[in-house]
């Protein structure tokens, strides 16, 4: 009778296993919009607060913009990230990388200093899976003329700082320039398929033993966040837009104080 028992207990297991695989080839990562959301800001000092202008880019095609228009309204148009990531009818690779080149547009009527927050999570019909990493989301930076903030990126032991990251781009964005691209690549890492638990559970005599793939039925989200501040009065108008301490060189290049400094 005990040996019948094992037999069937290890048949339910392979035959959930299957089910499992199945599942995660079909189900994961599911849905790769991300939403966009931006905003601009600036320091009153002698300027038109109405003067920042901002545009997003993915690409090399804008997904995003605010600007303040002659006659007195904002122009806002908002998009969604990753749209175009696939050709219609082409299924997301796990580990495959794809084209992701972010960059910001000065497209306002004053030079201006631009900040880029990066969000990254996992997402399921339940809402956002605060237990997933977003370490597995790889989004590549290029530091092709930006500094990461690591005083409000991410932080050990700190769940409220693991989904973001804070980039700065160091030089003064004149009015119609461009940056140059923060990020180059999206992908996804392969190491999902490894993430799985197991339950056990005993009933009438018999064991069934569930493997759970940890990313199954997820989908993934990428977030930016783009906002510019006038160069006029850079060191205040930063800390008092963004609560930043900052240093601007005699050329206009910034640089972050260290925390404690």
């Amino acid at each position: 009778m005990t040996e019948r028992k094992k037999q069937k207990s290890s048949v339910v297991t392979v035959i959930l296993f299957a089910l499992a695989v199945l599942l995660l080839l079909f189900g994961t990562v599911g849905g790769i919009r991300a939403a966009l959301t931006y905003f601009s800001q600036t320091y009153s000092s002698r300027l038109s607060t109405l003067n920042i202008g901002i545009t997003l880019n993915e690409n090399g095609v804008p997904v995003g913009r605010r600007d303040y228009d002659s006659d007195g309204k904002w122009k806002e148009e908002t998009g969604e990230l990753l749209t175009n990531m696939l050709s219609e009818g082409e299924e997301l690779v796990v580990g495959k990388a794809y084209d992701e080149a972010l960059t910001v547009t000065n497209s306002g009527s004053i030079d201006e200093y631009v900040r880029v927050t990066i969000y990254k999570y996992w997402m399921d019909q339940n809402g956002k899976r605060t237990n997933l990493s977003p370490d597995l989301i790889h989004l590549n930076l290029t530091n092709d003329g930006w500094i990461r903030d690591d005083l409000y990126s991410t932080k050990a032991n700190d769940s409220r700082y693991k989904e973001r990251t804070v980039l700065y781009y160091t030089k003064p964005l004149a009015v119609g320039e461009t940056t140059t691209a923060l990020s180059d690549k999206l992908s996804i890492d392969s190491s999902i398929g490894t993430k799985v638990r197991q339950e056990t559970k005993t009933e009438n005599g018999y064991t069934t033993i569930t493997t759970i793939y940890d990313y199954d039925g997820v989908q993934f989200c990428v977030e930016a966040e783009a906002d510019g501040v006038q160069t006029h009065n850079a060191k205040d108008a930063i800390l008092s837009a963004w609560g930043r301490n900052v240093e601007i060189s005699d050329d206009g290049t910034l640089s972050l104080v260290k925390e404690g400094e």
